[in-house]
Order: structure tokens, then C-alpha cells, then sequence
């Protein structure tokens, strides 16, 4: 273990460490950075840390490692080839990047070369900011867990809610207004706001991701990022639009170590 990948962003701090030709990962959250530079300092006292993400400084201050920053663009784009090869076997492909970690990156990305097209606040900060507001908790699987039993359709105005009967001339069941109708409804749970945070953000981050796709003339959407992780309803959220966009979505297993994974690899 002589080369460590390090990904130091907002919330959480991940690495990726190659034994006996296996990746491993691991992360911390970004709070815990001391323990994280306890672990490297016990078990790999002279490794290499190759650190990429806003909080790489934090890393290059604490340990007594050599460190190398390379830029987190570049990083994330190396690291989504790989998980691409690797998982889906997609060699040498032209894809949209999607990252959700505290905010949300879009980029262009072909065998050879990347571009940062777009980037948005909406994404996983957003998702726990708001949900310490609703819920009165900052644990993230937990807000998870609770959105994923709400009913977005309780605090969410759709098309059918104005129309009523009549003909819509749109998908029924398609956004009017996020959280429209949220002084409306009596019966509604915290959970069902939660659910409809999540709609929000996805809603936010396909409607960017597409009209990159458009742009670029894009097929393959490919989702990677710390809030997918145990996030189904996000997954599913997204997903969805994606098909009915006409784009495929990919969602890497590992994605939320992409970062880390091509600060490993640069």
C-alpha cells in the first residue's frame, strides 16, 4: 500500500487503496479528519497520498506524508472512465458527469478529454441542510430512511392538482410547484416534506444534466457522488426522468469514490 487516493470534500473524506491487486474504500466524515489521519499514520506511515477536493489543504496540513493535490475535475473525470470500464465494461465512451456530493458538478467528458459545463448548490448539502429544518435531525440515512416512506404528492402541487378532470396537456403527475401545496395539506408528515426535497433536488439536478445532454449530444447520463449512496428514491427519481428524457442513466457502484479513484490513478 504505497500510493493512497484521496478525496477531501465538504462532508466526507474517502481514499482508495489498492492490496494485492483489489481496490479497497474507505471514508470519514469530514468532522472525524483527525481519526482519518490517526488510521494513515498507523497503518501506512510512509505511503504516498495523492489528495484531490476542496478540503486537500486540511490533508496536506495534518500529515507528515508526502502529498500530491491534483486538480478535483480532472480527478473526477479519471476516476468515472474507470468505474465505467470496469463495471460496465464501457471502453473509450463520451458521457455526461453528474456528481452529487455537497453541491452538484456537471461536466463533458470523452476519452481524452473534460469540461466543467455546469455546476449547481442543489445536491446533498442541500438535502441535509433542509432536512436538519424539517426533521430536527442531521443524520443522513436516517433522513434518507424518511423520506423514502413520505408522499412527495401531499406537499408537491402537480399538473393534475390544477386541472382537476379536465385534460391536461401535460403528464399529470409532473411537477407544477415543489412544495405547492405544503399550507395545504393538514395531514402531511415531516416525511412527506423530506420526499419532497428529494424530488426537488432530483428534479433540479436532471433538468441541468439534460439540457448539458442536449448540448453535447449526449446520450449516457452517468450519476456518480456521496448523496447516491443507500439513496434509492433519489437513484429512482433520477432514473426515471432520465428514460423518460431519452437518456440512459448509469449509477457506478462505487461512484461515490470516483474522485478518490482518480486521484489514485493521476
Amino acid at each position: 500500500m504505497n500510493r493512497i487516493g484521496i478525496d477531501a470534500g465538504g462532508s466526507l473524506v474517502k481514499m482508495v487503496f489498492e492490496e494485492k491487486g483489489v481496490l479497497h474504500y474507505r471514508k470519514y466524515a469530514i468532522t472525524e479528519i483527525d481519526s482519518f489521519i490517526q488510521w494513515l499514520n498507523m497503518t501506512v506511515p510512509t505511503a504516498k497520498l495523492v489528495v484531490t477536493g476542496g478540503k486537500s489543504y486540511l490533508v496536506k496540513e495534518k500529515t507528515s506524508h508526502p502529498v500530491t493535490i491534483v486538480n478535483e475535475f480532472e480527478a473526477m473525470a479519471e476516476g468515472a472512465r474507470y468505474l465505467l470500464e470496469q463495471e460496465f465494461h464501457l471502453l473509450h465512451k463520451e458521457f455526461i458527469l453528474i456528481s452529487i456530493g455537497t453541491g452538484t458538478s456537471i461536466y463533458h467528458v470523452t476519452p481524452s478529454n473534460f469540461e466543467r459545463v455546469i455546476g449547481t448548490g442543489i445536491g446533498g448539502g442541500t438535502f441535509i441542510g433542509l432536512g436538519t429544518l424539517l426533521a430536527g435531525t442531521s443524520n443522513f440515512t436516517e433522513l434518507v430512511e424518511r423520506a423514502g416512506s413520505g408522499d412527495r404528492k401531499k406537499i408537491d402541487l402537480l399538473v393534475r392538482d390544477i386541472y382537476g378532470s379536465n385534460e391536461t396537456p401535460l403528464i399529470g403527475d409532473l411537477t407544477a410547484a415543489n412544495f405547492g401545496k405544503a399550507h395545504l395539506s393538514q395531514d402531511a408528515t415531516k416525511d412527506d416534506q423530506l420526499a419532497s426535497t428529494i424530488q426537488l433536488i432530483a428534479e433540479t439536478i436532471i433538468l441541468l444534466a439534460n439540457q448539458v445532454a442536449q448540448i453535447k449530444d449526449v446520450s449516457k447520463l452517468v450519476f456518480v457522488g456521496s448523496t447516491l449512496s443507500g439513496n434509492h428514491m433519489l437513484r429512482k427519481v433520477l432514473g426515471e426522468f432520465s428514460q423518460s428524457l431519452g437518456r440512459e442513466a448509469l449509477f457506478p457502484t462505487n461512484g461515490a469514490f470516483a474522485g478518490a479513484i482518480g486521484a489514485y490513478l493521476l
